[in-house]
This record gives structure tokens, sequence and C-alpha cells, in this order.
């Protein structure tokens, strides 16, 4: 009896103008749409998580039809995904590939960890200046002065 095994595959359509965003840990991407305010939003987004790079094992990529970023919306990313790309499409061609900044100050993102801040009691939104520590990035709030790592409170 021959092997009759057929290679099925989920073709996605190319993107004709929007935005890529790939090269997100794969664990980040449902917090690159939250950063991105993409939740709720008409456009039609492609997501794939857990897809194979060679550079990071499993990574992430998040695609949005018509719609396109300031560079300080973009540079929030930094935060979760320094080593993300942004291609811009137009008529199905790259016509732009950005890298991420990391942003100075972070507003509305993050959570400060200390119980006693006043955004935590207050309805005040967080404000953080970032702290580049080389192969960390930390918070300092703007507040009560406590510097955090990111971890968990992204």
């Amino acid at each position: 009896m021959a092997n009759n095994t057929t290679n099925k595959e989920l073709v996605v359509s190319a993107l004709e103008n929007g935005t890529v965003l790939d090269h997100i840990p794969a664990d980040k991407v449902y917090k690159a749409l939250d950063i991105l305010n993409l939740k709720g939003v008409e456009n039609q987004i492609t997501i794939g998580i857990n897809l194979s790079s060679r550079a990071q094992g499993k990574k992430g990529i998040i695609k949005i039809a018509d719609k396109f970023f300031e560079d300080e919306e973009l540079n929030k990313l930094a935060l979760i995904a320094p080593k993300a790309t942004v291609n811009v499409i137009r008529n199905f061609e790259v016509v732009e590939k950005k890298t991420l900044t990391m942003p100075e100050e972070i507003v509305g993102i993050a959570k400060c960890m200390n119980p006693k801040c006043i955004t935590n009691h207050q309805p005040i939104k967080t404000r953080f200046t970032t702290i580049d520590n080389g192969n960390e990035i930390s918070l300092l709030c703007h507040y009560c002065e406590k510097i955090s790592d990111t971890r968990g409170i992204l």
C-alpha cells in the first residue's frame, strides 16, 4: 500500500499595506498587542506565535493591515522586544525597515511594584524613566522613585 500523505499548509495572504512586527519573543506577543492598543481595532491582524527562528529559537510575528505607527508608539515595544524589527508595507513591498529605540520615559504601560506608590491607590497613570543596564532594563518610578526591573510589571 502506497503512502498517500499530502502536505497541507495554511497560506496567509500577503499584506498589501500595513505594518509587520517581527522577531518578537514568543511569550511577549500578547503584551505587544496591549502596548500598541491593538485589541478591538477593526484592522485585519495576523498573529503568529512559536514560529521557528534561527536567532531566537521561537518567535512571534504580528501583521496589521492598513495600520502605520509613529516611532514613539513602536519604541514602547523595546521594553519587551528590543530586537524586534518593523517593516512598513505599501503595495505589497517593504518600503521601510525600522529598528526599535528604548524610550527615555514610559507612561501608562507598566505597574509600579511599590505597594505604597500613589499610582496603586489613585487614578494616576504610571510614569517611569528607563534605565538601560546593558542586558537588562530597569524602570524608575516618577512618583515614589522605586527602581524595578521589567519582569512581572509589564
